[in-house]
């Protein structure tokens, strides 16, 4: 068994790089997009300053890539040298999507990203927008094979356990990639991506706006965007009820944590609380505010579904566990004795299979066959408890969250509004606060990613391989060296992030010599005012 310390330092890295990583992913997603958009009004129009537009948008996008690229790869290897039990438990499921994303969506992502930096005035007009289209679908066809793999971790549909040789391996592809968790995280990721591109477009041009910089070129930007977020905003809040949806059929326990809700629901008039401070200890919520006649229909889409509280999903856990302990054991002997009884035992049984490796946590020894009837009892308290995940962290997480996301739609209306009205130069309030939101959208990404992943605990493979029995067996001292100088180094990567998006963007869009004067006197600035925010 690995030492718990080794193993919640591991966590704890791959936390850290992850949401490092996740930094920079939403906007990837959301900016090829944009300037796919962008680019097709120029080839459209033939307007030069919407070429101007994606040359300089485009400049910030390659910062923001090319720093991303940085902090994605290590991740790959993590599983390799963290988690090596996990990578040979489903290695064969786990690595077809992760080989898809690098030979189908990396490497034509980074392939065409080259063309269309350095293409403009080397290929023709529809030739480079073709590029430009490539580079946004491979951006997304990336989030795509890196969410069927995580869909795996959440719902493990499509392979099955062979005792022969201790792996999960392939059934059916399709199942892997179609499955409903894989899909409904994959297009409300993507759409998050497009919420967080179009607040970063639309607050640098409110920046311009307030300073009186760029008018014709920020005024076009920020309508754009302001357009492109309304649109996205709601589709985000809108497919992030699916995924609510898809986590109340496939992980209820998750579903239940983001809710705070301990007892089972009395359907119709189950409150949705609105305010609450889960008491993990005691298994209880303080404060509660809830809303009336809102949960039912919100989760369950009806009006008289009870939903499971999380006392009843532990008891539920402990006849899971019973079934585990008994697919474990025959799972040992099948292994030592190759004895077809042993197997028929373990196949009655394996679909618990995981809660029995959840319960050697507490057997005595750490031994299953220790397990006597005076200790079952305990062994089985302890693992049923463990089986949810920590309530106070998923509820506010899954909170902050989707009040954020209905700030956007609140944000992205009035300046769409505004800006069609041609009323937004006046609306100072307003750009100040687009401007100041740019990081929003990004702290609301961070937070659906601690939903998906801390609701999944305490499984790496939910329902099938415990967290605590994926990792390597390093020595502690070895993961706070690993930890400390992933922390230093990606701290490094974000400053220099920060600081070349702050320098570029507060230049702002410069002439491009193909341009003419014309071009150039459009973004002369002879009485700019200093910048104000």
């Amino acid at each position: 068994m690995v030492d718990p310390t080794v193993v919640e330092l591991s966590r704890l890295q791959f936390a850290l790089t992850a949401l490092y990583h996740f930094l920079f992913v939403p906007l990837t997603l959301g900016l090829s997009v944009l300037l796919a958009t962008i680019e097709t009004v120029y080839v459209i129009t033939g307007k030069q300053i919407y070429k101007e537009m994606a040359l300089f948008w485009s400049k910030l996008f390659g910062i923001n890539f090319a720093i991303g690229v940085a902090t994605g790869l290590t991740m790959e290897f993590e599983f390799g040298t963290n988690w090596s039990m996990y990578s040979h438990f489903v290695g064969d499921v786990f690595g077809l999507p992760l080989a898809l994303e690098g030979l189908m969506a990396f490497f034509m992502e980074s392939t065409f990203l080259g063309l269309m930096l350095f293409g403009w005035g080397r290929i023709s007009k529809p030739a480079h927008l073709a590029v430009t289209y490539l580079v946004a679908l491979g951006s997304n066809i990336s989030a795509l094979w890196i969410l069927v793999a995580n869909g795996f971790m959440q719902d493990p549909v499509g392979a099955s356990f062979n005792p022969d040789t201790m792996r999960m391996e392939f059934q059916n592809v399709a199942a892997l990639i179609f499955s409903p968790d894989a899909q409904a995280k994959f297009v409300h990721t993507s759409v998050a991506g497009f919420v967080t591109g179009s607040m970063f477009v639309m607050g640098i041009s409110a920046f311009y706006l307030l300073n009186n910089r760029h008018r014709d070129f920020a005024i076009r930007s920020f309508r754009i965007a302001a357009l492109f977020g309304l649109i996205s905003s709601l589709a985000v809040v809108t497919l992030g009820d699916a995924l609510g949806r898809v986590d109340y059929l496939s992980q209820p326990t998750k579903l239940a944590a983001m809710e705070g809700l301990w007892e089972t629901s009395k359907p119709p008039a189950a409150a949705w609380d609105v305010f609450a401070i889960p008491d993990d200890i005691h298994q209880t919520n303080h404060l509660e505010i809830g809303i009336p006649y809102v949960l039912t229909p919100l989760i369950a889409h009806s009006f008289d579904t009870p939903i499971l509280g999380m006392k009843d999903l532990e008891q539920q856990a402990r006849l899971d566990t019973v079934k585990g302990i008994k697919a474990v054991i025959a799972l040992q002997d099948y292994e030592q004795t190759q004895d077809p009884a042993a197997l028929a035992v373990f196949r009655q049984n394996e679909s618990a299979m995981g809660y029995g490796f959840l319960a050697e946590r507490y057997a005595p020894a750490q031994d299953l066959n220790q397990i006597t009837p005076a200790t079952l009892p305990a062994v089985l308290d302890q693992t049923a408890r463990d089986t949810i995940p920590n309530v106070f962290v998923e509820f506010w997480s899954f909170r902050a969250m989707m009040g954020l996301g209905f700030a956007f739609v609140t944000v992205f209306s009035l300046c769409a509004y505004y800006s069609l009205r041609n009323e937004i130069e006046q609306k100072r309030w307003l750009l100040k606060l687009a401007s100041w939101s740019i990081p929003l959208p990004v702290l609301a990404c961070e937070y659906g990613w601690i939903v998906a992943e801390n609701g999944r605990q305490p499984w790496t493979v939910y329902g099938w391989l415990p967290t605590f029995q994926s990792a390597s067996d390093h020595s502690a001292g070895y993961m706070l060296f690993s930890l400390v100088g992933f922390a230093l180094l990606y701290s490094g990567f974000i400053a220099v992030e920060l600081w070349l998006m702050f320098k570029y963007a507060r230049k702002g869009p410069t002439p491009h010599d193909s341009h003419g004067p014309a071009i150039s006197a459009l973004f002369t600035t002879p009485n700019a005012q200093p910048p104000v925010l």
